[in-house]
């Protein structure tokens, strides 16, 4: 469960960097975004899920 909590933490620490330091061009990034066609979002999405896993399996081996 502690190990649970840090890795929430640490997802939240690292989420929020861009918003705390960056906010005028975060707004600028997530104007584009709202444009990109939804396959593209889901390319994306399917990409970061695809990197988080092997990162994980290589972190836990």
């Amino acid at each position: 469960m502690k190990l649970l909590l840090s890795v929430i933490g640490l997802i939240l620490i690292i989420e929020g960097l861009p918003y705390f330091t960056f906010p005028d061009r975060i707004k600028i990034y997530l104007a584009k975004v709202i444009t990109m066609p939804s396959s593209t979002l889901r390319i994306i999405g399917l990409a970061s899920i695809m990197i988080g896993v092997v990162l994980v399996y290589i972190g836990r081996a």
